[in-house]
């Protein structure tokens, strides 16, 4: 797309705030106007906009990227969204380790058992935890309880959620990001272990590298989204 616009700004709506180009409100794919939660998101969404060059790059605007999602995917229908996200409840990344190296199982164990511990006390659930692929089953309370959780989030917050945990693998470490029990860094820092410990060891092929880069870059643009709704 060519850039067809001069000027973009943020502007107050109807209990909502909105994205006018040259004057004209900013549409999803879907042709919604693209409301947004607060003036925060807004703000740095408009400046996605006044930054793009002559031939505009999604790639480039993540924050409009989420925001359409969560009006033209997830606000029609939130609870089956919801549902879908739940279910990484069943099979969490923290709660598979590996069998050795010593090394690479010390290292799950610092980075996974703290935030383990944080979602059992802030829950009030358990964890099956188990050293190898194979498949162990979570207790139904701790599924149901987390489900409960993805469930009381809004549209936008949803929209947040899903690269977080699509993207890491884990939604215990992506709750704690949304409860404020962790930083974007720390949370990066911990769904990454495996793929950082394996560039450590091996060395950093530049394919691997930059697949990694590209999966934190999107994980932290969703963990920004997530940040500026907190107006």
């Amino acid at each position: 797309m060519k850039r067809f616009w001069t000027a973009a700004a943020a502007v107050r709506g109807h209990h909502c705030w909105i994205i006018e180009l040259d004057g004209k409100p900013l549409r999803t794919p879907a042709r919604a106007v693209l409301e947004l939660p607060t003036e925060q998101l807004a703000q740095a969404v408009a400046a996605e906009w006044a930054a793009a060059g002559e031939n505009v790059n999604p790639r480039a605007m993540p924050l409009t990227g989420l925001a359409n999602a969560a009006v033209d995917r997830i606000a029609p229908d939130p609870k089956a969204f919801a549902q879908g996200l739940a279910k990484y409840a069943e099979a969490d990344l923290t709660c598979y380790r590996a069998e050795g190296p010593s090394k690479l199982v010390e290292v799950q164990s610092a980075a996974w058992d703290t935030l383990l511990g944080q979602a059992r006390r802030g829950y009030d659930v358990d964890f099956a935890v188990t050293n190898g692929l194979v498949h162990v089953s979570q207790p139904k309370g701790t599924i149901e309880r987390l489900a409960h959780e993805v469930h009381q989030l809004a549209a936008f917050e949803l929209a947040a959620l899903s690269p977080l945990v699509t993207i890491g693998g884990s939604l215990v470490a992506a709750l704690a990001l949304i409860d404020g029990a962790l930083s974007a860094d720390d949370a990066w820092g911990a769904v990454s272990v495996d793929e950082r410990w394996q560039i450590d060891q091996w060395g950093a092929d530049p394919e691997a590298v930059a697949a990694l880069d590209n999966r934190r870059r999107d994980f932290l643009a969703a963990a920004r989204f997530l940040a500026l709704l907190r107006d």
